[in-house]
């Protein structure tokens, strides 16, 4: 029998994240947001917390669960704010997991356990100015120089880049040419304040205002050989399989935005009155939510099931494009009708469901287009 109950464990994880993402999050958030301010003091309590080290090994200062506790983690944030919880998604996802993934047993004890604890924050380089979703076209170059790579070329959109927490950053650079005249692409770590290293000002953004994303340069930067993460060649493969969770990732944050869009929009209903009922009273709003609610509760058994299988470890590749592309979706459609339930207030940023119609967006781009999503899936059924 299917049994989509969460356990003891992971529903008093559930119950603390909601606890901190209202308590600590939410009275506060909406003020960083409009100040494009990233909060220093949030993402400590988080770290305090044990989120960043929610899917690693005690060993590491982990929490010895599983990506699945990250995911319900996840949904309880975005329920409130999604800039903390894409800080919390890409901080794990990108820039501890590769090094769990792939990295040296040294590098692991030299990074893990300060990015476990949230007292450093690590990101990942590989979208370039000109790449997008073509991200083999990559341009960035290291070539190996008396024991150092030299590392050469820029990198765009990157989260967690600039932050005064952030340590580290994984870059995909150039290092060869395949036997079949291809790029060579590998992964190597980038401490910060390297020389040369420089990292640009924040990006004027629509939503997640209160993340960080920077673009980022490389000017001759020199790092040890022994920086190399995983093999040499191998990076853009690794990082691919790294998307593939994150994307399950993804799915649960965009979740937890459209379950938020249901959870101010019956509030919101419940409250306002006009012609002198409640709007909630109302077939045409109460429909709306009915269908908000449908939406966020199929989209939340997609990132279970592509969860469930990745834990099992049977391929999941598809099931995670499907719950990437749903979800986002979901949460893009439950914006709009969030916002058209709270009528000219659903436009002030004072009210939660604005931050959330800016911050939707992004979901259907990020971490693979909605576009992208769907060429995965139909090439896993045989017909892309």
């Amino acid at each position: 029998m299917l049994d989509y109950r969460l356990d003891d464990e992971t529903e008093t994880l559930r119950k603390t994240v909601r606890e901190f993402a209202q308590e600590v999050i939410a009275p506060q958030i909406g003020e960083f947001y409009e100040r494009d301010e990233f909060p220093v003091q949030i993402v400590r309590q988080m770290g305090e917390l044990g989120l960043f080290g929610l899917p690693f090994p005690e060993e590491y200062g982990g929490a010895g669960g599983t990506y699945f506790d990250l995911c319900v983690a996840l949904e309880e944030l975005a329920r409130v704010d999604s800039s903390m919880a894409i800080t919390v998604e890409a901080g794990v996802s990108l820039g501890a997991m590769p090094i769990y993934r792939f990295g040296t047993p040294e590098q692991k004890q030299e990074w893990l356990p300060r990015l476990c604890s949230g007292e450093a924050l690590g990101a990942f380089g590989l979208t370039e100015p000109g790449g997008g979703s073509d991200a083999g076209a990559t341009r960035t170059t290291a070539r190996l120089e008396d024991g150092h790579w030299v590392i050469n070329g820029s990198k765009a959109f990157i989260t967690n880049a600039g932050t005064e927490l952030t340590q580290l950053v994984t870059v995909t650079a150039v290092t060869g040419t395949r036997p079949d005249g291809g790029k060579e692409i590998s992964s190597i770590i980038v401490p910060s304040g390297t020389e040369g290293f420089a990292v640009g000002q924040r990006y004027s953004k629509v939503g997640w205002n209160a993340s960080d994303t920077r673009e980022l340069s490389f000017s001759d930067v020199r790092v040890p050989e022994e920086n190399l993460v995983g093999e040499r060649g191998r990076g853009y493969a690794q990082f691919l399989s790294i998307l593939d969770e994150g994307r399950i990732a993804i799915s649960a944050l965009s979740v937890g935005l459209a379950q938020g869009c249901v959870d101010e929009s019956v509030k919101y209903a419940g409250e306002r009155e006009a012609f002198g009922q409640p709007i909630g009273k109302n077939q045409a709003i109460a429909f709306m939510i009915a269908d908000m609610e449908v939406r966020a509760s199929t989209a939340r058994l997609a990132y279970y099931r592509a969860a469930e299988k990745m834990l099992r470890g049977e391929p999941f590749k598809r099931e995670a494009s499907i719950a990437k592309l749903y979800s986002s979706e979901v949460a893009m459609d439950n914006a709009r009708y969030a916002t058209q339930v709270h009528g000219g207030y659903g436009f002030m940023n004072e009210f939660p469901v604005a931050r959330f119609y800016r911050d939707a967006k992004i979901l259907e781009i990020g971490e693979g287009t909605s576009e992208v999503q769907r060429m995965l899936i139909a090439r896993d059924l045989g017909v892309g």
